[in-house]
């Protein structure tokens, strides 16, 4: 009896839920950062709750694209 190798299926699918989980808590981390800069700051225009989460996106698909790369 031969047995079929299945690839470990559940080990990327622990890697892709852990990196969704990482994006959803860096975007609510940089979001509540940037409304408590602005606040602080005083700010009339929210300018940190924008630019804080845009720069946590750039940096996951950097390391994204550094992780999914084939060397």
């Amino acid at each position: 009896m031969k047995e079929k190798q299945q690839p470990n299926s559940n080990r990327v699918l622990l890697q892709y839920m852990s990196l969704g989980i990482q994006l959803i808590t860096a975007l609510c981390i940089a979001v509540f950062g940037g409304l408590k800069a602005d606040e602080w700051l005083k700010l009339a225009f929210p300018l940190l709750v924008w630019i804080l989460p845009l720069m946590v996106i750039i940096a996951l698909m950097i390391k994204l694209i550094k992780d999914t790369s084939k060397k």
